[in-house]
C-alpha cells in the first residue's frame, strides 16, 4: 500500500499557503533558506578570558615553535624530503609512523573523556576554528565595531568611511590567512629558509601552493563560513551526543527558576509579579557566535563556548539576582534539584572511568616506549638482483643492503657482525660511521665455506646481523642490535 502524500496541484498552492497562515499550529520551513548573517556582540567575564588565554597559548606555541632552535636546526621540522622528523630531541622516521597512530588514539582518547565529562570543550576553547574566528571577530571588531554598529554599516549606502573599514578588514583577514599559511607551511621547510626565498621572490611551486591554499582556508573559515563550519562541515557535531548522558555537565538554562520570562523594573520583585529571573533580554541569543537561543535546550550547534553564561551572569548582577541562570550543569542535576558537589561526584561514572584507564594506558605505553627507543634503526633487504652465488674457492655468497639509521645528533660509529652458519663471515668492511640524524645505505657481502653449505642443504636457512654502536668515549655505552635475515644456498 502507497502512503506517499500526492501534492496539491499548482492551482490551489496559494490556497494551501493562505490555509496554513490561517491555521498557527502549521509552520511552513523552507529547505533552501537564505543564510542568516550572525553579529555576535561582544562579551566578558571569566569564560570569555579562559578561552582568550587559550587564544595567546595556542597561538604564540604554533607561531613561535617553528623559530625556535635546537642543535644547530629547527626545533620541530617535518621534513619530508629527507624523510626526517624533528622534534626537539628526539629524531623519528617513516617507520615510527607507531608513534603517530598513538599520538592519534591519544588525542581519539582524550576528546572522548573530556566530552563525557564536560560537553564540547575542545570546540569552545582550543578548536582553531573557534580560535581563530575569536582573532578574526576581534579584528572585525576593531575597524567595524561592536555588534549595533557592524549591523548599521551593512545596511548604510556605501561611503568612504564604508569603504575604508571594510577594505581595511579585508586586508588584515587576508594578511593573518597568509601570515598563518607561512607559519604551517614552515613546518615542513626550514622557516628561516623559507622567509629568506619569499623576501627574494624565489618560493618554490609548491611551497607558493601550500601557503596561499591554507592561508585562503584560514581567511574563509574565520572570516565568512565561521559557524557554519561548526554546524555542517565538522562531524562532531553530529556525533557528540553519543558521547553525553544525563550526568555530562553541559551549558544549561534553568527553566525552572527562568519562566516565565518577561521585562521588569529593577525594583520590581519578580516573584510577586508571577516572573521568573529571566528577563527576557535576547543578550544570550546575541553572544552566541553559531546564533542559537540556549533557553530552547541542548542544541547540536551549540559549541560549549559558555559566551551565554558570562552575559547572563552579567545581567544577573545588574538586577541583584544570583549567578547561574545560565550555568554549567547535568540534566539530572537540573531535575534533581543536586549542588555542585553531588554533580562532580556523579562525574566518576562508569563510561568515564573507562576512558580515563584507556588513555592512561595509552599515555603510558607511549612514554615507555619513547624512553626505551633504541638510539639507531637498521632495517635488512635482501639483494634481489643477487639472491646466492658460488665465488672462488666453492664458498656461497649472499648480498644483502642495510639501511642503518642514526636516531642521535652526533655522528656515530656502528660495527656489523654475522651468524648463523659455521664459519660465517663479512667479507666487506667491518665498520661504518654515520652522521648525526643521518641514513647509511650499507652493501654487506656474506660468505660461508662451501662444506657448511654442503651440510646445510640446498633453501634459506636463518641468520642474524649483529649491529654494535662503537662506544664515542670510554664512559659511553655499547649497543647492539640483532635483525634476524635469511642465508640462501643454492641447489
Amino acid at each position: 500500500m502507497n502512503n506517499a502524500t500526492t501534492p496539491p496541484p499548482a492551482g490551489r498552492a496559494a490556497d494551501a499557503a493562505d490555509a496554513a497562515d490561517s491555521d498557527s499550529s502549521v509552520a511552513v520551513v523552507s529547505l533552501y533558506q537564505k543564510h542568516r548573517k550572525i553579529y555576535a556582540r561582544a562579551v566578558t567575564g571569566l569564560f570569555d578570558r579562559w578561552r582568550w588565554t587559550l587564544v595567546w597559548a595556542t597561538q604564540i606555541l604554533f607561531y613561535g615553535l617553528p623559530w625556535l632552535m635546537w642543535n644547530d636546526r629547527q626545533a620541530v621540522l617535518f621534513d619530508l624530503v629527507s624523510r626526517r622528523f624533528y622534534i626537539f630531541g628526539l629524531v623519528l622516521y617513516p617507520q615510527d609512523l607507531i608513534y603517530l597512530s598513538a599520538l592519534l588514539m591519544i588525542s581519539a582518547y582524550a576528546l572522548f573523556l573530556f566530552t563525557a565529562v564536560a560537553g564540547r570543550l575542545w570546540c569552545g576553547y582550543a578548536c582553531p576554528q573557534t580560535v581563530y574566528t575569536e582573532i578574526y571577530m576581534w579584528i572585525e571588531r576593531k575597524l567595524e565595531g561592536d555588534r549595533l554598529r557592524r549591523m548599521k554599516l551593512d545596511e548604510g549606502p556605501w561611503t568612504f568611511e564604508k569603504l575604508w573599514r571594510k577594505g581595511g578588514k579585508q586586508l588584515a583577514w587576508i594578511a593573518f590567512g597568509l601570515w598563518t599559511g607561512f607559519t604551517f607551511v614552515g613546518y615542513f621547510t626550514p622557516i628561516r629558509t623559507l622567509g629568506g626565498a619569499m623576501a627574494s621572490m624565489g618560493l618554490g611551486p609548491w611551497e607558493t601552493f601550500w601557503i596561499l591554499f591554507y592561508g585562503f582556508a584560514t581567511y574563509g573559515n574565520a572570516g565568512f563560513m565561521r559557524e557554519q563550519v561548526c554546524k555542517y562541515m565538522c562531524p562532531y557535531a553530529r556525533f557528540q551526543s553519543a558521547m553525553f548522558d544525563k550526568d555530562t555537565l553541559i551549558i544549561s538554562y534553568d527553566s525552572e527558576r527562568g519562566e516565565p520570562r518577561g521585562a521588569r523594573n529593577k525594583k520590581i520583585d519578580h516573584k510577586q509579579a508571577g516572573l521568573g529571573a529571566c528577563v527576557d533580554c535576547g543578550l544570550c541569543v546575541q553572544v552566541c557566535p553559531t546564533g542559537i537561543d540556549i533557553r530552547n535546550g541542548l542544541q547540536y550547534e551549540c559549541i560549549g563556548c559558555a559566551a551565554c553564561i558570562d552575559v547572563c551572569d552579567g545581567v544577573m548582577d545588574k538586577m541583584g539576582y544570583p549567578r547561574g541562570l545560565v550555568r554549567y550543569a547535568t540534566q539530572n542535576g537540573l531535575a534533581q534539584h543536586l549542588d555542585k558537589a553531588q554533580m562532580i561526584r556523579r562525574i566518576l561514572r562508569p563510561r568515564v572511568l573507562v576512558y580515563t584507564a584507556i588513555l592512561l594506558v595509552i599515555v603510558g605505553a607511549f612514554a615507555w616506549s619513547i624512553a626505551v627507543r633504541d638510539p639507531f634503526r637498521v632495517d635488512v633487504v635482501r639483494d634481489r638482483s643477487s639472491l646466492a652465488r658460488i665465488v672462488e674457492d666453492g664458498r656461497v655468497e649472499n648480498i644483502y643492503r642495510l639501511q642503518v639509521m642514526n636516531n642521535a645528533e652526533q655522528p656515530q660509529t656502528y660495527r656489523f657482525t654475522v651468524d648463523g652458519l659455521p664459519g660465517m663471515v663479512i667479507t666487506d668492511r667491518p665498520e661504518v660511521m654515520v652522521g648525526p640524524a643521518a641514513a647509511l645505505w650499507v652493501t654487506l657481502h656474506v660468505q660461508v665455506p662451501h662444506e657448511a653449505g654442503r651440510q646445510a642443504g640446498a633453501g634459506a636457512h636463518p641468520m642474524h646481523f649483529g649491529i654494535e654502536r662503537v662506544p664515542a668515549h670510554a664512559g659511553d655505552a655499547s649497543v647492539t642490535l640483532r635483525e634476524k635475515s635469511t642465508f640462501v644456498v643454492p641447489r
